[in-house]
């Protein structure tokens, strides 16, 4: 390992534990759309930050005893809704952690009430191109179960952009390594939060011969 890159690894492992002390109790919670890295993201965040990782979608499953498919064609979206309240108020009572949410989590004023008390919220902004690229790989999306799943998309953005721009934080999510948007959020909580920013790299000096 070279002087300069141990000394980059050192700044980031002080700015990571800078962030730990700062959310004292409180939760990084991040939301967006279906497709938008959440899980992903959430998971290498979490380890980032020496925190645990909680997915939201799982704990409802869990206490449900259902897939989520499953709750939405017995018992449809509302029930769903009702369900994924409860268990996100009980998951933010439990100390700090990375919790990801469900797509539509966030337009519930309750929750998003409960997460502004509870935790730091991080908007995981994708274009409409990486969001469908994404969730063609997996077919457990019961609003994308229709025809036309783009269409749809595009509603859903319509109608859950706007509310997802009260978050705390706003990422983008786009094409590239996930340990980059990783650093882009641990750079903005740190911001966020007044911890030490990460310092800009050192232009290399030109050889003289």
């Amino acid at each position: 390992m070279t002087l300069r890159v141990a000394e980059h690894s050192k700044d980031r492992d002080r700015q990571l534990a800078q962030i730990r002390q700062s959310l004292g109790t409180r939760s990084v919670v991040l939301i967006g759309l279906m497709g938008a890295g959440k899980t992903a993201v959430g998971r290498r965040l979490a380890n980032w930050l020496d925190l645990p990782f909680t997915d939201a979608d799982s704990e409802i499953e869990q206490a449900a005893g259902q897939s989520i498919k499953e709750i939405f064609a017995e018992h449809g979206e509302r029930y769903f809704r009702d369900g994924e309240r409860k268990v996100i108020a009980r998951l933010l009572e439990s100390g700090p952690q990375v919790l990801a949410t469900g797509g539509g989590a966030y337009m519930n004023p309750q929750t998003r009430a409960a997460i502004e008390a509870g935790g730091i919220s991080i908007w995981l902004k994708a274009e409409l191109r990486v969001l469908m690229k994404r969730v063609g790989r997996r077919d457990n999306r019961p609003l994308l179960a229709v025809d036309d799943p783009e269409t749809v998309m595009k509603e859903l953005m319509a109608e859950r952009n706007p509310v997802y721009t009260k978050a705390d934080i706003t990422v983008e999510s786009r094409e590239v390594p996930h340990e980059v948007i990783v650093g882009n959020v641990v750079d903005a909580l740190a911001a966020k939060l007044g911890c030490d920013a990460m310092p800009a790299p050192r232009a290399r000096r030109k050889k003289v011969h």
